[in-house]
């Protein structure tokens, strides 16, 4: 099939021979975000930007990658009129808060969903974020160009085939969005090439891991490293996702 604009980030991914591809995406979008919220362009002195970035705010990692980022007025520009939000929206609810009375039974019971007013106001602050909202609608952008062209391109498909597979969040979303992209023949197809292809790479990191451990005993102080070097971080990132060794990523100036 011929490479087209949209194609291309995803063919790079694939390309990378990474542990998951869409890690690989992951990465790439949310540094492009950064880059736009605190980078070089000043998207903070703009008010319609900041405006949205006010309403959705920012979730603690990417607070923290942003603090990282190292754009002191940037950061000092979004943080002062999210303040001014957020105190604004925090008056109207105290003003309009009445302690609610809570039955014995009510309080006996775990893991009740909490119907205290600001309680729920500031677990939607917590589910908000401006960078992982933005992330999150250009990710279902990519769920679809990943079946249209698993489904359009053999040399994709054998790419895919020949790949490490994905970490286990990301391959839970693909499993969840064939169930709505694909029919049940190209379902059937999808998963006899993806199944087999988990199972054996999550097996490799199992053994590059247990190498590693086994290089800890004297008796292979001078044996080969194999593959197992960048193990810990790779296994990680298998299993939950990310690059947990990457550095920060840090304002070009």
């Amino acid at each position: 099939m011929k490479e087209q604009l949209y194609t291309i980030p995803l063919n790079e991914a694939v390309d990378a021979q990474d542990e998951c591809p869409f890690c690989f995406v992951e990465r790439a979008i949310e540094r492009d975000l950064l880059d736009f919220c605190l980078g070089s362009g000043s998207s903070y002195m703009e008010a319609d930007i900041r405006e949205m970035t006010d309403k959705a705010g920012f979730c603690r990692p990417h607070f923290k990658k942003m603090f990282d980022y190292g754009n002191t007025l940037g950061n000092a520009w979004i943080l002062k009129t999210h303040y001014m939000r957020m105190i604004g929206e925090m008056q109207s609810r105290f003003k309009s808060f009445t302690p609610g009375k809570v039955s014995l039974m009510e309080k006996l019971k775990k893991n009740t969903e909490s119907k205290n007013p600001i309680g729920v106001w500031v677990a939607e602050k917590e589910e908000s974020c401006y960078i992982c909202n933005h992330f999150k609608e250009t990710y279902e952008r990519y769920l679809d160009t990943f079946f249209y062209m698993y489904s359009r391109d053999e040399d994709f498909r054998m790419k895919i085939k020949n790949s490490k597979g994905f970490c286990l969040p990301h391959f839970g979303d693909l499993c969840n969005a064939a169930d709505i992209k694909m029919s049940d023949k190209e379902k059937r197809d999808f998963y006899e090439v993806m199944l087999p292809l988990m199972e054996s790479n999550m097996k490799r990191l199992a053994e590059d891991v247990a190498w590693m451990v086994e290089k800890f005993d004297y008796k292979n102080k001078d044996a080969d490293w194999k593959n197992s070097k960048d193990a810990i971080q790779r296994g990680m990132q298998k299993l939950k996702g990310g690059y947990p060794a990457d550095d920060p990523y840090k304002m070009n100036k």
